[in-house]
């Protein structure tokens, strides 16, 4: 395990957020909220709440210090069942959804110029996409230094694609380009939006905010959790959601509403009508950013994998690692399967709730976790005890944009919650039903010999099933009282 220094819990989580989202998402928040100014409010409340929940995963993080994000603190909580449901869930749906929809996007961008004056064909973006996961899959599979130089070098693209919109937007808007930016044309609604498409645009802008909680996934690792956690988390949500909003100003310093939303590739439309002949530069920079980002997840996912076989409810295969490379190569081809045949019908903006629904409904179940444990645990020392008002706040919008976004989108996000629930009878055949017949336990062991050969893949150094529970930390305030008396 690497140990995450101070100045490298606040580059994680920056880096974890900013991705392909930013350049995604500004399409589906204006669409679903009709006016540029609620948008940018959207963008602006979006990371508030991403702020608030990232408080509360900071408690939990150093109350229950555990890798494995909102799988391990659920189960620590919940039992078994709920924990398996989110763990379900993510393996099933958020981890290839999400590489499905930065997939895409990357094939979006690269093909866009290439045909300016259309929409790229359904089999290029389809097949751009499938060569670049198995490729990133491949490298993953080979090297983790590798992994890590191409994380590295494809950060560039990432700041250069932001920074330039960034720039190139001021530089508009100091030489008075704002029409669209005043209060009187800003909140012009083409259409009025309802509660329910407002609460969509939420759930447009939680998908670029998404990787707020992945310090979380590898809170063993951070140096000193009890400070970088809060301090990183501090620093970083308020600096993307400061990033997020000028950039989306400075798109509509460019273009109109009715241009955003006529764009396939915003920031290539944007660099079309800014940049000229550097036109370009902007395609390849989002390309290498959501290059990286693939890669990224990939890198992160293998994580909540070994968690879930740690705890026995995935086959232990997922915990093996490469003999030489020390690559977990099972855990990774389960996370990078192809789109299944759900998302290869939805389109890019519709995979974005279906799986920013899921991702919703796991943060308030861990949430409202922490509130549980107060009442269950109320003695137990928590170095991180944010006040009650954050997690009920929190929990309260998270009911309202849950609630409203299943009655406007009851198909999408139906099938998000239809999946999340079949994991119910998977988990009382597969994990909590142990006198099986003999011929099932053979069978898994004779498919799990044939797989550690195919993969040239064997147990770390120690057996994760076998690790012990943590220990419980006291109160440290009940000891100090004790001894005064």
């Amino acid at each position: 395990l690497y140990n995450i220094p101070t100045f490298y819990t606040l580059q994680y989580i920056c880096w974890n957020i900013i991705g392909s989202g930013i350049f995604i998402s500004p399409k589906g928040v204006l669409e679903h909220s009709g006016s540029v100014g609620l948008a940018l409010i959207v963008w602006i409340l979006g990371g508030c709440i991403a702020a608030l929940g990232s408080l509360c995963y900071a408690e939990l993080g150093v109350t229950i210090p555990k890798s494995g994000g909102d799988y391990s603190y659920v189960t620590e909580i919940f039992g078994g069942l709920v924990g398996f449901l989110l763990l379900w869930s993510a393996v099933l749906i958020m981890y290839p959804t999400t590489l499905a929809v930065i997939a895409l996007t990357f094939s979006n961008y690269v093909l866009q110029p290439v045909f300016p004056d259309c929409v790229p064909p359904y089999m290029a973006t389809r097949l751009l996409s499938t060569v670049c996961l198995l490729f990133l899959t491949w490298v993953n599979c080979s090297s983790v230094r590798l992994a890590t130089r191409i994380q590295d070098v494809f950060t560039v693209g990432k700041l250069a694609a932001l920074g330039l919109i960034i720039v190139v937007g001021l530089v508009q808007i100091c030489k008075g380009n704002y029409e669209g930016l005043t209060p009187q044309v800003a909140f012009e609604f083409s259409t009025t939006p309802s509660v329910g498409q407002i609460a969509l645009a939420f759930l447009q802008a939680s998908f670029a905010f998404s990787g707020w909680n992945f310090l979380n996934y590898v809170t063993e690792e951070v140096v000193e959790p009890r400070r970088n956690l809060p301090r990183a988390i501090y620093i970083s949500i308020p600096l993307v959601t400061f990033v997020y909003t000028l950039t989306n100003i400075a798109y509509f310093s460019a273009m109109s509403p009715e241009e955003l939303l006529s764009s396939n590739a915003v920031a290539v439309t944007f660099g079309e009508k800014l940049l000229g002949m550097f036109s370009v530069i902007m395609p390849i920079s989002v390309a290498l950013s959501t290059f990286g980002g693939i890669n990224g997840y990939l890198f992160t996912s293998s994580r909540l994998c070994f968690s879930g076989a740690r705890e026995g409810h995935l086959p232990s295969l997922l915990a093996m690692i490469h003999f030489k490379n020390c690559t977990p190569i099972p855990a990774l081809l389960c996370c990078v399967r192809l789109p299944n045949t759900t998302t290869s019908l939805l389109y890019t903006h519709n995979l974005i709730n279906y799986v920013s629904f899921i991702n919703y409904l796991s943060y308030g179940v861990t949430i409202a976790g922490l509130l549980y444990y107060r009442w269950k645990k109320p003695k137990l020392y928590r170095p991180i005890k944010v006040n009650l008002l954050v997690p009920i706040t929190y929990l309260m919008f998270w009911a309202l944009l849950l609630g409203f976004s299943l009655y406007s989108e009851p198909v999408v996000c139906g099938v998000g919650l239809v999946i999340m629930l079949t994991g119910v009878p998977v988990y009382f055949l597969g994990v909590h039903w142990k006198a099986k017949p003999k011929c099932i336990y053979d069978f898994i062991e004779s498919a799990t010999y044939v797989a550690q050969r195919l993969c040239f893949v064997v147990f770390p150094q120690f057996d994760p099933i076998e690790i012990s529970p943590i220990e419980e930390w006291p109160d440290k305030s009940s000891d100090t009282l004790s001894r005064k008396s």
